[in-house]
């Protein structure tokens, strides 16, 4: 006996469960061992228009790049070369 089709709006969906494969930051992909505060260009792609510190999940940084960034800006604001958060 076929079912009525009120039961089968009432099913679930399957769901494709993907595993998504892991990208890597930029300075690991580049192999970069030591973010340089004095390369002022790639420091700002790191900033907001206002002078703040991207998060790791908007930059797209891992940890430990994440890391090496904070403490190169940090840097680069105290030798003037970017500006402090306003």
């Amino acid at each position: 006996m076929p079912r009525p089709k009120q039961m089968n709006k009432r099913r679930k969906k399957k769901t494709n469960l993907t595993i998504r494969e892991q990208t890597q930051c930029r300075f690991c992909r580049e192999g970069t061992k030591y973010v340089d505060y004095k390369d002022i260009d790639v420091l700002q792609k790191l900033l907001t228009n206002r002078g703040k510190i991207f998060s790791r999940k908007r930059s797209g940084n891992c940890a430990g790049c994440q890391r090496k960034v904070k403490t190169a800006i940090k840097r680069a604001r105290y030798m003037a070369l970017l500006p402090y958060a306003t």
